[in-house]
């Protein structure tokens, strides 16, 4: 199938037209001062997911001209291939069906291969306790490992009691080393996570683990090693009997849904492993079913384009004000740069506008004491999304339940806040009508001031849960994962290779022998300064 590229659609011209006219101008405080509703009008409600986008520098023409420019690429008709199981990775002819892996019983294509899966995983996950088990080590990376470390992390509330979840990923032994320190070997299970099996990382630490369970007293392999990987000959030949398999057209960063998420059954038990595929499944019915002026993922992904290659914004903070999503701006890092961080279209011919932005965060109200200084006062504007969860789960009583209960009205008080600011800013006649009890006595008041002033005007995206569950996780995750997919589709990429991660893997292949020879021949000069260095 082929689709208009969104640099040759007329609305594309007609966007440009509209930023020099209103957009590059445009200024969020006198749009509230002129639109009453406007809060209203940019709000929308998905599955378990409220929208506030009505801070972001954005109005009703620019978005018409959006959505005309989705329907120009055929926005939908990619969206219903993918659903279909059409090839849409064109580079490696695959389907992307992580949609169909979290399906019902009864729908979805591959209905029974992927029902039989998971109810395997879920029953060997339902086991684990019962085998003797308090510790279970995921070994993984990338796709593998970022997922279910996310979520295992964010549904801590609903943790099974009695186990333990640690998550490896880094092929740095100082990453394992402090992680078996605290182990039994008698009391542990190894979950080893590669599609291929050949994973150069977690193949390192899988045989360092084993290592480690074998000079401990360990004997018995085949009990406390598994793997979900498709390649059991190479499982079977590590010792692993037990292993789970899944399918090409699930890809490594949408692949927590499949048997990779096998932790996440373990932590917090099938009932609440499906519940996280059930509000997956609904924002993904939201994102084939709404109409796009309503779709909470084309939305958003609308607004990234016109952040991106109209104002010019190349990056975007993610804030989630909740600690138990402290892992989501790393997971969100990869979904996004990793599909979309591209430079040729789907024909192979150079880009001429930007793609990906790049995605970086950190939980508040941490990141008010880190990098929120430039997000207020800096030169660059940068867009940041703030989530927001309106009931906790801290799962306390009495006394501590209050004091905790009063500091999470804090923390929603800090969200609130922070996107105030960023809007509104400070000028400079109201700062200098304050005073700073910290400032220099040596400097005059209107030097302090313009210190003090702050530019205002800065866009941001608040999205509320209500409450941060299985199921509303669920829905989150697949928002974005829509998201990155609604942008590639208008920018006209693959979002499902990933093949700048190849080179530096082959480079690596390379490289290492010669740490140990010391051959330097053929190498630049810098490369080979560094590895005599590193010998030295």
């Amino acid at each position: 199938m082929s689709f208009m590229r969104c640099d040759r659609s007329p609305a594309w011209a007609a966007l440009r037209a509209h930023y020099e006219a209103a957009g590059r101008g445009f200024d969020l405080r006198q749009a509230f001062a002129a639109e009453a509703e406007r809060f209203e009008s940019w709000s929308f409600q998905a599955p378990e997911v409220f929208a506030d986008l009505s801070k972001n520098r954005i109005d009703a023409r620019a978005l018409e001209l959006l959505l005309q420019l989705a329907r120009d690429c055929g926005l939908t008709a990619q969206r219903d291939a993918m659903f279909a199981g059409e090839a849409i990775n064109l580079t490696e002819g695959r389907a992307v069906l992580h949609t169909a892996l979290r399906a019902p019983a009864g729908e979805g294509l591959f209905g029974d291969e992927v029902q039989a899966s998971l109810a395997a995983m879920l029953d060997f996950a339902e086991a684990v306790p019962g085998r003797g088990f308090s510790d279970v080590v995921h070994i993984g990376i990338g796709g593998s490992d970022l997922g279910p470390a996310m979520v295992v992390q964010a549904l801590r509330a609903f943790g099974r009691p009695g186990i333990r979840l640690h998550f490896v990923s880094n092929v740095d032994g100082h990453d394992l080393a402090p992680v078996l320190r605290q182990l039994d070997p008698a009391t542990t299970l190894f979950v080893i996570a590669s599609k291929t099996f050949t994973t150069q990382e977690t193949l390192a630490n899988a045989l360092a683990a084993k290592a480690w369970f074998l000079a401990a007293g360990g004997t018995d392999i085949a009990k406390h090693f598994v793997a979900t990987s498709s390649n059991t000959a190479a499982a079977g030949a590590f010792g692993i009997t037990t292993s789970f398999g899944f399918w090409d057209w699930v890809g490594g960063r949408y692949s927590l849904w499949s048997v990779i998420g096998l932790p996440i059954a373990i932590a917090v038990g099938a009932a609440n492993f499906r519940a996280l595929l059930a509000g997956a499944h609904a924002m993904d019915r939201h994102f084939a079913e709404t109409p796009l002026e309503r779709n909470l993922p084309v939305l958003l992904a609308l607004i990234d384009v016109w952040y991106r290659n109209f104002h010019g914004f190349g990056s975007r903070s993610v804030a989630p004000y909740h600690q138990g999503l402290r892992r989501l701006p790393a997971y969100l890092q990869q979904l996004e740069m990793e599909s979309n961080g591209k430079g040729v279209d789907r024909e192979g011919q150079p880009l001429p506008y930007g793609t990906s932005p790049v995605v970086w965060g950190e939980a508040g109200t941490n990141g008010q004491h880190a990098y929120f200084q430039m997000l207020h006062q800096g030169t660059d504007v940068i867009p940041v999304e703030f989530i927001a969860v309106k009931t906790p789960n801290f799962g306390a009583s009495g006394e501590l339940a209050e004091r905790l209960a009063d500091q999470h009205q804090k923390l929603l008080a800090n969200c609130l806040a922070q996107s105030q600011a960023l809007m509104q800013g400070k000028r400079f006649d109201e700062a200098l009508q304050e005073k700073a009890p910290t400032a220099s006595a040596s400097l005059d008041a209107a030097t302090i001031a313009r210190h003090r002033s702050f530019p205002g005007n800065r866009p941001s995206t608040t999205l509320l849960l209500d409450a941060l569950t299985p199921r509303s996780l669920g829905a989150l995750i697949a928002l974005y994962e829509h998201r990155v997919f609604t942008s590639g589709a208008l920018w006209g990429i693959n979002s499902f290779d990933q093949w700048g991660v190849e080179l530096g893997k082959a480079l690596c292949n390379s490289l290492l022998p010669r740490l140990s020879s010391g051959d330097t021949a053929g190498l630049d000069g810098s490369t080979a300064g560094l590895l005599k260095k590193l010998r030295g």
